[in-house]
């Protein structure tokens, strides 16, 4: 069964965090947390902070249109929620951009390779604009 993960950053969050403070950023990420994860459904789909202003999430047996679908989803409910971002740069709030990636995991199949992939996948979002979301090409 597929196997796909959405690497999400937040975009210009140093920028956020420099201009608002450490505490405002802490409320950004656990707000931004809450809205991902509220655009959930299924009990096996995870969400987990993957460092600073990163988050993984991993959605078991769904291929790369249902992950793109979901990854259109949270970007939608994110930017509806219209949480204030400081920075010029931006659209006036906090916006993601997101890289997706899938895998059908078979006996010699490396988890390394499907994270890299939505890894890669996410610096071609943010390189292409920022508030995107770039899906990798299919690995097996």
């Amino acid at each position: 069964l597929p196997l796909s993960i959405i690497m999400i950053d937040i975009d210009y969050f140093k920028k956020f965090n420099d201009e608002k403070g450490h505490q405002a950023g802490d409320e950004c990420l656990i707000n931004v947390a809450d809205i991902l994860q509220n655009a959930l459904h299924r009990p096996g789909d995870v969400i987990a902070r993957y460092g600073g202003e990163e988050f993984v999430v991993l959605l078991p047996d769904t291929g790369a249109e249902g992950a793109l679908e979901m990854a259109k989803r949270m970007q939608a409910e994110l930017n509806a929620a219209h949480i204030p971002h400081p920075s010029p740069e931006t659209l006036g709030h906090v916006s993601v951009s997101q890289g997706v990636a899938t895998m059908i995991p078979g006996k010699d199949s490396n988890p390394d390779k499907l994270i890299q992939a939505a890894d890669d996948a996410l610096y071609q979002a943010k390189k292409s604009g920022r508030n995107q979301i770039v899906v990798a090409e299919p690995r097996t």
